[in-house]
Formats: C-alpha cells, structure tokens, sequence
C-alpha cells in the first residue's frame, strides 16, 4: 500500500513540469515577494554635472561653499569657476562691537588675487568704526583688475564713510570707476563722494548707468547732480538728499533725450542743525516731469520736526509714498490729503496727542490711489478710523496700525473695529500690538 501511494506522487511528479526552486523565507518573518522594497542605488555626488553643482554652489554661503570644495576635485573646480565669483560681499566690522561677521583678510587677499577679474557684483558692508572703512576703500583701491556692473556701499550703523579722509576715499572709488565701464548699479550714499570722481562716472558710463544712489553726500552739489542727468540719459533710478533737488534737475530729468525715470528716492534731512527753512521745488517743474515720466514712483523720507516742515506741501507734490520717521503736524497731514493725489502709501511714525480722524477721512476721499498706512503713536477715534477704512475699501492691501491709535469712542471700542475693519477690507483684521517681552 505504501508502495503504490509513492508510485502515486512519482507518477504526479513526472506529470507535472518541475518549477526553479524558489527560496523560501524563514518561518516567522512576515515577507511576501510581491511587496519587498528594493533600496534604491545612491547616486555618486562626484558625478554630477558641473551645472548642477554650480547652481548648488550660488546659494551657500562663502564657508559652506568653501567646505564643499575640499569633498572631491570636480566640486574644487567648480569652486574657481568665475561665475560663481561675479558677485561677492565683502563684510567689514570689529568683531568685538558688530553682529555680522567680518571676511577673513586672508581670504579677501585670495578673491583679490584670484577672482578680482570675474567680480561683476560688488557690495562693501561697514559697521560705525573708521577701521571698517578704512579696509573698505584699501579693497575698493585694489580692483583694478575687474569691471564692476554694480556697486554698493552699506553703512550698518552710523555712516562711517564720512569718517574716512576725503581724498582717500575719493581715490579708492576713482579706481573702480577708471576700470568700470559699463557700470549699470551705484549705491554710494553717506559718503564723501564729490564732483570730479561723479565726472569719471559719467564718462566711463554714461550709456550704462540705470540707478545712481547719493543719498547723503555733502560734497555732491546740485550742479554735480545736474551734472549726472545731463550725461546718463539712460538713468531710471534716482536717490539724492533734498538739499541737492532743484527745478533745473527735474527740467533735466524731464527733457525729450532722457528715457522715462521709475523711481525718485528724496531724503529730506537738515544739512545743517537746527536748519528751519528748506528751498521749495515749483510745481511748473514737478509738472514737467510728471509730462515725462507720468508712471515715477516719488518716494520721500523725511527726517525733521514739525517747524522744519513748513515748506513743504504748500502745492500740488506728485509723491506717491511718504514715510515720517518723527513727528509730524495735523496741519502737514491735511495739506497731503489736498495736495497729493498720487499718495500709494502713507506712514506716520508719531504725531501729538490731538486725533487725526479729519485728517485720516480727507487722504482717504482725495487720494484715490492709496493702498497702505501706517500709524505708530498717534491717536484716532475708532469711528474715524472705520469711516477711514470704508472709504478706502478693498484697496487698502496694507494697513499697520499700532492697537494704542486707536481710541474708543460711543459707536466702537477697539475690540469691536477690528470686526467693522475686516467687513470693509474683505479679509480679517486685526491692530498690532506690541509685544511684551
């Protein structure tokens, strides 16, 4: 009987065509063939394209980047490729007072020697001490060597620029306009930049230049500045001290040989201290670069207290954004909702304890284009305030208002404008509240 039941299975067997022997799993480990996972073969980073690592490359910082190169020979090549050396900041401080760091000299020495011919891009970040400066114009001196498409000079802190003598530092930056051709970007605002370097300038770039920032250069005049428009008909961008702002600039701003200009930037700051009377601008000449340009942005910052502003406003001003960093009048706030109607954004830093709601209704119903404020310790009865908000309306995509403005009144307090306030701007809204540490 056993004998036929085996003759049985080995007649089956023979039947049946034999499988590959499959290796099964150990009993007691839950493994089905179907859903093993099969671990993916990690790339060689060694290998890939040198596109791909440079473009890695342009977003790490110097140090991180530098680490990287040391991985293997083809990250090291591209470290040296010069696009990755167009553009560079250079970071000047005492480490013992700043918050950034500082560009180790030894490694400024290197990009000197060996990429100063690939820098296109050049920013120098100061903090307030002369040492910092100082540095900054022996680096400025040295690039003899490279054509610089845009330069920037950051004060941190206090301009200390202006602390450096003036005919060194004119000498470091003659250097970099000698050799800068086709400079399209200048930031030298703070300094002790003067006429004959801003010559040197224009004569190397005048078909170039877009955007010239001289804000706070004391030995630039208006003729230097008049000087600048007449040469860079191609400027779109304009940022000087209202001291060098005259009607023969903005007539020059606005002749039929100079393209369109975008953006004038205006700080308004006293040149001398306890300055009260400040030139005005006539409105024949705002009009005639208005004709020109109807699409500039004219943005001013003012920096004066409240007799210091009497000049200003008197007459129809095409500005679009101004910003008060110290107190500023009821009277100058009515006189912007009359004579502004161009005002995109309007911020108020401080005014007196007298509410500015007739102020506030008479920008909202005058200046049809306003689109943000601003308002930090000042006053505003909550009723004026949503008045303000429903005139405006949906427009207002920014308004910043410190939650002590607000001062409550019969119809509102506080709490309840932010719901009258978001009804009107189509979105919640709340005030913002200083924090409390």
């Amino acid at each position: 009987m056993r004998r036929m039941k085996r003759n049985h299975f080995s007649a089956v067997n023979n039947a049946v065509p034999s499988s590959p022997v499959v290796k099964q799993p150990r009993r007691g480990l839950r493994l089905s063939l179907p859903h093993a996972h099969v671990l993916p073969v990690l790339p060689d980073w060694g290998t890939l394209p040198q596109h791909v690592i440079l473009h890695i490359f342009q977003y790490l910082p110097l140090i991180d980047r530098a680490r990287a190169s040391s991985v293997c020979r083809s990250w090291n090549e591209v470290f040296h490729v010069p696009d990755l050396w167009k553009k560079f900041e250079f970071e000047l401080n005492r480490s013992a007072t700043s918050y950034f760091k500082s560009t180790h000299p030894d490694l400024i020495q290197q990009i000197i020697r060996k990429h100063a011919v690939h820098l296109q891009y050049v920013s120098l970040k100061v903090d307030s001490s002369i040492e910092s400066a100082e540095a900054a114009c022996e680096i400025l001196s040295q690039l003899v060597k490279c054509s610089i498409q845009t330069l920037g000079l950051i004060s941190t802190a206090k301009p200390s620029f202006m602390n450096v003598p003036k005919s060194h530092f004119v000498s470091a930056l003659t250097v970099v306009f000698v050799n800068s051709t086709s400079s399209s970007s200048v930031k030298i605002g703070d300094a002790p930049v003067d006429h004959p370097s801003l010559k040197i300038l224009v004569a190397n770039s005048s078909d170039t230049l877009r955007l010239l920032k001289m804000s706070s250069c004391p030995h630039v005049s208006s003729d230097g500045t008049l000087c600048v428009a007449d040469y860079y008909q191609g400027l779109r961008e304009l940022a000087l001290n209202y001291y060098i702002l005259s009607d023969e600039l903005l007539l020059a701003l606005s002749s039929e040989t100079h393209v369109n200009l975008e953006h004038l930037r205006i700080d308004v700051v006293s040149e001398n201290p306890g300055q009260i009377q400040f030139h005005s601008i006539k409105k024949h000449s705002w009009d005639a670069l208005m004709k020109h340009s109807p699409g500039v942005g004219v943005v001013m910052y003012f920096f004066l207290y409240e007799e210091e502003l009497e000049t200003f406003f008197q007459e129809e001003t095409p500005v679009t954004h101004v910003y008060f960093g110290r107190s500023v009048s009821r009277a100058i706030l009515g006189r912007i909702g009359v004579h502004c109607p161009r005002l995109v954004e309007l911020v108020v830093c401080a005014n007196g304890l007298q509410p500015l709601d007739s102020e506030l209704i008479g920008i909202a119903e005058h200046c049809q284009n306003l689109t943000a404020l601003g308002l930090s310790e000042c006053e505003v009865n909550c009723s004026a305030f949503v008045e303000f908000v429903r005139l405006c309306g949906r427009r207002l995509t920014q308004l910043s208002i410190m939650e002590e403005v607000l001062v409550p009144d019969d119809n509102y307090t506080p709490d309840e404008v932010h719901t009258e306030v978001s009804k009107h701007l189509g979105r919640v809204w709340f005030p913002d509240v200083m924090p409390i540490w």
